[in-house]
């Protein structure tokens, strides 16, 4: 784990919020210069803590609808299978997210798609035809309480 201080968890809160925002507008926020953000986010990039910036996208405005959990139950564990399964999950677009799990499901998936018909698409011509995948189990979200995927950050 990387030595973080409270100026460095209030610039990543202060990220969290809203990426965007200059060095100059952080620092504005928190009471340090512009260059001290400049160097203080350098650094937590270059160390990780920062993995990435995006922008937070509003599904419905793009026509996608429908939000499902996956959940895959894999017939035979091999190392094999389990890389095949991966590399398809990481380059199918409507895979937000994968998770590896413990218990009865090995995945859970969050796939969003414009419609019922894309979500069945899916799961019958991509996830159910895979060899290794024995069973498939969705659910599908009828609403979004909580979407902002912020850490809980204590300085």
């Amino acid at each position: 784990m990387i030595a973080l201080d409270g100026f460095d968890m209030k610039i990543l809160g202060v990220l969290q919020e809203n990426a965007a925002l200059t060095n100059q507008e952080i620092a504005d926020r928190i009471g340090l210069s512009a260059s001290q953000i400049s160097r203080r986010r350098q650094r937590l990039e270059q160390d990780g803590v920062i993995r990435r910036y995006r922008a937070a996208l509003e599904p419905e405005a793009l026509g996608l609808s429908v939000t499902a959990f996956v959940g895959v139950t894999l017939g035979a564990h091999s190392r094999e299978n389990a890389r095949k399964f991966r590399n398809m999950v990481t380059a199918m677009p409507e895979v937000q997210e994968a998770h590896t799990l413990t218990g009865d499901v090995d995945y859970l998936l969050k796939i969003v798609v414009p419609d019922l018909k894309a979500l069945s698409q899916i799961i019958n011509d991509d996830l159910l035809p895979q060899e290794a995948v024995q069973n498939v189990r969705s659910s599908i979200a009828m609403d979004t309480l909580k979407d902002d995927n912020f850490l809980p950050l204590t300085p």
